[in-house]
């Protein structure tokens, strides 16, 4: 009898293919470094965002921080993604990270004082916007340049599981330092994660690096990234999407914070715990993507009407227990549209692309947040804060209904230039 051949048992096969692109040394000690980084950053985000409102009690002073934090990403952003197509990324990401190292300790140091400056806060707000205007586009597209093509998906993938494995932990210990030692201590730990993520990149190996053909000067490439998305009906209907999420929806650290505080009267704690839980979904749902490989327009539709749905749930939600539940369905579905989101630009998209892509995605996602942070602390203080929430589930609503109508007349008009005598 001839022997059935070896197979792994099937958990194992799923392991293994859900973090395929682990098996690549350069992209393990990238996603090491930028797990701990992450985690630093996000306990940034949340700290500061409970610390001006701790100042002020002003939604609107919350919305302005976070339009200083993400405002120059709407102006740089796409500039960036031109220099990252033409740079040595890992050597630009040395500079970028020491320097948000830097501005971490400032923060710190501001922290510390009896009666932190608000306009010092805001400053610093608007350094970390610059550089991360610059950095977000590098490390993204660095993805795809540690692992082979057949691997990038899955990379993409993953690498969003660990930016949400940070916003689990970030928070989390946010809330535990506020508690237990203020403030200051947060932003300490956020400038001592960076010695990490510095450590892991310099072990990074050039050599084994699949490096992308150097692009054109930087105005140029802006204008042939524009031109580039407008050629290809998948990735101008994407980016159309992400548009209005961005400003609408993706405004989680201004709209949760004081959805927790204003409508549920819950404290720092209460927070941090339903960000930790918004976030937990988000891992479940990438970790599905990653071993499924959803990336495909129908994906990034449902996507965008789980979260409206889910979105609109939350907005009506009576206490902090009910929210549990709900806001963890609202993590899957983020994450469910954003993986599938940005994968498809990656797998899409030429590989010289790839920066000046990534880029305008954090304009529309992360730079509207100039627009939508501000827009969602005034409602939240006009009217309350579950209508910023509910605003953001009408408008993912309204983009997947967008998209399907969008992607229908492309795919009729395509038929009829190969069908004419249809």
């Amino acid at each position: 009898m001839t022997p059935k051949p070896f197979s792994l048992p099937k958990y194992k096969q799923t392991f293994k293919s859900t973090f395929v692109s682990l098996r690549n040394r350069n992209y393990r000690l990238f996603t090491i470094g930028q797990t701990i980084s992450n985690t630093g950053n996000w306990l940034t985000n949340i700290a500061l965002t409970l610390l001006v409102l701790k100042i002020t009690g002003s939604g609107l002073a919350v919305g302005i921080v976070s339009a200083l934090q993400f405002g120059p990403i709407l102006f740089l952003s796409m500039s960036a993604g031109s220099i990252a197509d033409k740079s040595d990324k890992r050597r630009l990401l040395f500079w970028t990270q020491g320097l948000e190292m830097a501005q971490s300790v400032g923060l710190a140091i501001l922290a510390f004082m009896p009666h932190p400056p608000l306009a010092g806060l805001y400053i610093l707000a608007i350094i970390s916007g610059i550089l991360l205007s610059l950095d977000n586009p590098l490390r993204r597209s660095f993805v795809s340049e540690m692992v082979p093509k057949e691997d990038i998906p899955n990379a993409v993938v993953l690498y969003s599981t660990s930016v949400n494995v940070a916003r689990i932990l970030g928070p989390a210990l946010a809330g535990l330092l506020i508690v237990t030692m203020g403030f200051g201590w947060c932003f300490t730990f956020d400038a001592i994660s960076y010695i990490a993520v510095l450590i892991c990149l310099r072990m990074i190996r050039p050599a084994e690096l699949y490096r992308k053909p150097k692009s054109c000067k930087t105005n140029e490439g802006v204008r042939e990234g524009i031109k580039y998305i407008f050629s290809m009906p998948l990735l101008l209907v994407n980016f159309a999407m992400l548009a209005l999420i961005g400003t609408l929806a993706y405004n989680f650290t201004v709209t949760l914070s004081l959805f927790v505080t204003n409508s549920l009267h819950g404290s720092i704690d209460k927070f941090t715990l339903l960000y930790s839980v918004f976030s937990f979904g988000a891992i479940v749902s990438a970790l599905v993507v990653a071993r499924r490989g959803l990336v495909n327009i129908s994906h990034i539709m449902f996507g965008a009407t789980m979260l409206g749905i889910s979105m609109l749930m939350l907005a009506l939600v009576p206490s902090i227990i009910v929210a549990i539940p709900i806001i963890f369905l609202v993590g899957v579905s983020s994450i469910l549209y954003m993986t599938a989101t940005t994968t498809m630009i990656q797998v899409e998209a030429k590989q010289e692309m790839h920066g000046r892509l990534t880029g305008l995605q954090s304009v529309f996602l992360i730079g509207t947040g100039v627009i939508g942070g501000p827009l969602s602390g005034w409602v939240a203080d006009a009217m309350g804060a579950r209508v910023p929430i509910i605003f953001g589930g009408i408008a993912c609503l309204f983009a997947a209904l967008f998209s399907y109508i969008a992607m229908w007349y492309f795919n009729r008009a395509n038929a009829k230039v190969l069908n004419p005598a249809e």
